[in-house]
């Protein structure tokens, strides 16, 4: 059986359901640990290196170096600020993504040399070799802990699903960012896709018994009765 442990609580750098207006604190994406036999998964490791090294350490006792898979629910680059911090493990993000991602910055790519924009197609060139070294998740990335497709907030956004005897978690990525937006039903904005993005949110909450929020805790669904 997977054990699921939230690593650093993340947080919209403004609340929309709080009515706040423009960014008042730093955002930063809900980071999760995942054990499961011989892996170790880090979901989302959104701290600036240095900081995620120490809150890694302080709640599961585990070095940079233990952990042996870095899974992306998205490429979003405010997920993926420590990423660098782990290279030899393996980087994960699902292939409807990846392909996604990849396809757009080589078009912008294009565009840019184009225009004579070298400033820009080095940048563009250092992302696309990231997307390039981060290799499309499996169905299936562990005993336990399967990969469960949310796309809608960015074209091929993924959670993972834990599955046991007594309940199921869902690790929802920014398919559903806080307690508010989920007691309200309301899917986080901008998204790529506003019906599928509502989609996904939906199969979340009809599948899962708790749920790893995006920029939140772990909370349990409050459509099940316990």
């Amino acid at each position: 059986m997977a054990d699921l442990r939230v690593i650093s609580i993340g947080a919209l750098a403004a609340h929309p359901l709080w009515q706040e207006k423009g960014e008042v604190r730093p955002g930063h994406a809900t980071t999760t640990l995942i054990r499961s036999e011989d892996a170790r998964i880090l979901v989302d490791p959104s701290l600036p290196a240095k900081v995620l090294q120490a809150r890694l350490r302080e709640r599961s006792g585990l070095e940079p170096r233990d952990v042996t898979h870095v899974f992306l629910t998205c490429l979003n680059p405010l997920h993926r600020r420590g990423l660098d911090l782990f290279p030899e493990a393996q980087w994960l993000v699902a292939e409807a993504e990846r392909e996604a991602i990849g396809v757009g910055l080589v078009e912008r790519m294009h565009e840019a040399h184009a225009a004579g924009d070298e400033e820009l197609v080095a940048m563009l060139a250092g992302e696309i070799a990231l997307v390039q070294r981060i290799v499309a998740a499996p169905d299936r990335l562990a005993e336990g802990v399967d990969l469960f497709p949310l796309p809608g907030v960015t074209p091929g956004l993924a959670g993972l699903l834990l599955a046991s005897g007594s309940a199921t978690i869902v690790v929802c990525g920014d398919a559903i960012v806080t307690a508010e937006h989920l007691e309200a039903g309301r899917v986080h904005a901008p998204a790529h896709d506003v019906e599928k993005a509502s989609e996904s949110f939906r199969e979340a909450v009809e599948i899962a018994d708790a749920l790893v929020l995006g920029r939140d805790n772990i909370v349990l669904n409050p459509l099940r009765r316990f």
